[in-house]
């Protein structure tokens, strides 16, 4: 399967993040359905304010993806940094968050049903 990054249904639009999510993308044997998403943050995005009121205020989806462009910095519950720079292929488990350092551009593969309720929560959180 492939799918071009404007047939990507846009999820979350808001100034300065907009989060694409193809939904049924492909299956990750126990995690079932996984979601194709493409993210462009602008610097300074930072989504632990969003994530407020999730178990433990993070992000309890794990994610596997590839930075396109820019820089973030993902914060894991026990309080460790790291960079995810141009280039990096990554894996980030449940409990995290992350934060935009400069434009980014990035894509993830995620279990569809634990990512969803994820970014349905941030979408409650903008009032949309």
């Amino acid at each position: 399967m492939r799918i071009t990054k404007s047939e990507i249904p846009v999820k979350i639009d808001a100034p300065g993040a907009v989060a694409r999510q193809k939904t049924d993308f492909g299956d990750a044997g126990d995690y079932g359905k996984i979601g194709g998403e493409h993210f462009a943050l602008d610097a300074g995005t930072d989504l632990t304010p969003l994530l407020q009121g999730l178990e433990e205020d993070l992000c309890q989806s794990p994610h596997w993806g590839y930075l396109i462009e820019g820089g973030l910095t993902v914060t894991y519950r026990d309080g460790e940094k790291e960079q995810v720079s141009t280039g990096d292929l990554f894996y980030w488990p449940p409990g995290h968050t992350v934060k935009a350092e400069k434009k980014t551009e990035f894509v993830l593969f995620s279990p569809q049903q634990e990512h969803t309720r994820v970014m349905d929560h941030i979408l409650g959180k903008m009032g949309s």
